[in-house]
């Protein structure tokens, strides 16, 4: 064989390597989930939406490798040590209770968040415009709208005397949801009857325990379990046959009388963008804590007419979406 003849054929041989070598790392995305994965579907899916319009696809030039707590809010700070160990590129926290484990596991890895409550409070970023350090992400403001649910349902219930609220009371949010409605209900001369609930069960015990001490509506907590669950919960609230207020659109969708609060699909997608944005490099200590602009209220005039509950044209004309 002729030396150039030899010299072609090794340098083509050693071509692939070289390609494969230059190739860039495909990065990976840790999945925190205060849920499973069915619950976990759609906030993924949105997710996923929010990256691919920034252009990141799953199986293409990003990975995403997911962890669920099923609701056990305790494995959640070793599922978020898995993925800050492994170590991942990024990690997209679903949820309060995987915001603050995400947070514990790691000051290296960059952590995206969307959660209820007010994360400055919470000691998740240091303000909602700087947050510093590797966290940011989205807001929902659950807790800062409560007293605002509490003012809808007593347009509902106007001669209302006494209002129950049910809480787990291992949700991160609970103490400051508390906080809000309280105010809101001593502000309008309304005595409030505080429930714990951790597991659907003690939702249906607390339930119980409202038909034998009667109270005029109910306002249902922002936390995490009962949201993985929204049929289950309006099917235990139908029980009381009374005006009850929810979070969350989902809630109204299963049945619920009426629910005020953010577009929950809309900061998922946020999130993907966000996650996006660190990926190409931004660091998150720059993006500052995303705050919904539009809340949505929904109401269901057919759970209306089964409560025999007439809703106000005021209310319905507020209305985003009624269900008839």
């Amino acid at each position: 064989m002729r030396r150039r003849d030899f010299i072609a054929l090794v340098g083509g041989a050693a071509w692939p390597i070289v390609a494969r070598a230059q190739q860039p790392k495909i990065p990976v995305i840790g999945f925190l989930s205060s849920f499973n994965e069915a619950q976990s579907a759609r906030p993924l899916a949105e997710f996923r939406r929010g990256l691919q319009e920034n252009g990141f696809a799953e199986g293409r030039n990003v990975v995403i490798e997911s962890r669920y707590a099923d609701g056990r809010y305790n494995d959640l700070p070793g599922l978020a040590a898995q993925l800050a160990g492994r170590p991942v590129d990024l990690i997209f926290a679903s949820g309060p209770p995987a915001a603050l484990a995400a947070k514990a596991a790691t000051t290296a890895v960059p952590v995206v968040f969307v959660v209820g409550f007010d994360p400055v409070t919470a000691g998740l970023v240091r303000s909602l415009s700087r947050p510093g350090g590797n966290v940011t992400g989205m807001t929902l403001m659950n807790s800062v709208l409560a007293p605002k649910r509490v003012e809808t349902l007593i347009e509902l219930v106007p001669k209302a005397t006494a209002i129950a609220i049910i809480v787990n009371p291992t949700s991160p949010d609970t103490i400051s949801e508390i906080s809000e409605v309280t105010a809101a209900m001593e502000q309008r001369g309304v005595r409030l009857q505080i429930l714990y609930a951790r597991t659907l069960a003690e939702f249906d015990g607390a339930i119980d325990r409202l038909r034998a001490q009667p109270v005029d509506a109910l306002v249902v907590g922002g936390d995490p379990l009962y949201l993985s669950r929204p049929t289950e919960i309006v099917a235990s609230v139908t029980r009381l046959s009374i005006p009850a207020i929810y979070g969350f659109r989902e809630f109204t969708a299963a049945g619920g009388l009426i629910s005020y609060g953010a577009n929950r699909p809309v900061s998922y997608s946020q999130a993907g963008a966000y996650a996006s944005r660190i990926l190409k490099g931004e660091k998150p200590a720059d993006l500052p804590v995303m705050q919904p602009t539009t809340f949505e209220l929904m109401i269901n005039l057919k759970t209306a007419k089964t409560l025999g509950v007439t809703v106000p044209d005021k209310l319905l004309a507020r209305a985003d979406e009624v269900i008839e």
